[in-house]
């Protein structure tokens, strides 16, 4: 029989799993598999490589993720192998600026492809939407994977964009709560620091998640809030999963952390590990495949129970049936705004 499922959600080192990752997955049971554009080299591999991965933990609903946002977040693209290249969420939202009606129908379009791809190769879940809200000098890292600079016209097309997905069978998660878009570093070289004061939040960065608060699964900011807590990011922080993420914003799905590798968190991959989990993460995402960090990850994290177990059953069941669509209509409407970005 094998172990309880563990809290974490594992990356894996290349194009296919080694002997060791396999023991480690049938052993360790993470909760699901995240894959980037090191794993990644055509539909078939990819196919071949998610079911490796459920063979090895022995369960056949087992999540598999993957930052498939468009833009220059697209694990799956052109250069990474046989799939289409999408826009950004930002060449959405300025199709949206000029056009609303045709701005949402695009974006729905683009979520039910972005979806056939993805189950074509064993993928069931994309994080994305991105909601965050950008100011001016917004980091690259965040820039122009956000939608749009006001949250009336973000709200608007996630759902469009969502809609899409999720008629095509697959997961979103939001990311990434409380909010990103005032971040003018980037939160995998350093930490963070946002000192808006509560109320401003209220009135912008918070209004597109409170939106979103239905969404199955959820991802958490490595940013500090100094309005919030001085010290710890959003992803370490108990005051904010539990009073801004959980009661105000009214978020009760699943929730995970930000990649814990990234270098906006301190101290070892244990602490950052444990630290989530204290604060209120349901899941903790590690993503870049060393063996040694997965392996402490899974030491700490223990098993998926309680209201997280509860959580994560409640997201793998809402995902849908795919729909039928005309995919002509589709792919006409994907050209369009490829040609014009």
């Amino acid at each position: 029989m094998p172990q309880a499922v563990r809290a974490f959600i594992s990356g894996c080192s290349g194009l296919a799993l080694s002997a060791e990752e396999r023991s480690f997955f049938k052993d360790a049971q993470p909760w699901g598999l995240i894959v980037f554009k090191r794993n990644v080299s055509s539909p078939e591999q990819l196919r071949s490589l998610t079911d490796d991965f459920r063979n090895s933990v022995g369960r056949k609903d087992a999540p598999v993720l993957v930052d498939q946002e468009g833009g220059r977040v697209q694990r799956l693209g052109p250069s990474s192998g046989n799939w289409r290249a999408y826009p950004s969420a930002r060449a959405l939202g300025d199709l949206y600026q000029k056009n609303p009606v045709l701005g949402l129908r695009v974006a729905r379009h683009v979520g039910l492809l972005m979806a056939e791809d993805l189950l074509a190769s064993g993928l069931t879940v994309s994080c994305m939407p991105v909601l965050d809200l950008p100011v001016v000098n917004v980091t690259e890292a965040i820039g122009s994977r956000t939608y749009a600079a006001r949250p009336e016209a973000i709200i608007a097309m996630a759902l469009a964009h969502v809609s899409g997905l999720a008629a095509g069978g697959i997961l979103p998660v939001m990311k990434h709560l409380p909010g990103h878009g005032r971040a003018i570093v980037d939160s995998h070289l350093e930490l963070p620091l946002v000192t808006a004061e509560l109320g401003e939040l209220n009135t912008s960065d918070f209004v597109p998640f409170a939106a979103f608060a239905h969404l199955p699964m959820a991802m958490t900011a490595h940013v500090v809030f100094s309005a919030l807590d001085k010290k710890s990011p959003a992803t370490h922080s108990k005051r904010i999963i539990s009073k801004i993420i959980r009661e105000q914003l009214g978020f009760e799905g699943l929730l995970m952390s930000d990649d814990l590798s990234m270098q906006a968190l301190q101290g070892t991959i244990e602490h950052r590990a444990a630290a989530a989990r204290d604060a209120g993460c349901d899941i903790a995402l590690h993503c870049n495949g060393v063996m040694s960090e997965m392996e402490a990850v899974a030491n700490v994290v223990g098993p998926l129970k309680g209201k997280s177990m509860r959580r994560a059953r409640v997201a793998l069941k809402s995902r849908q049936k795919p729909v039928k669509f005309d995919r002509k209509k589709a792919l006409a409407d994907l050209e369009l705004l490829n040609s014009t970005t």
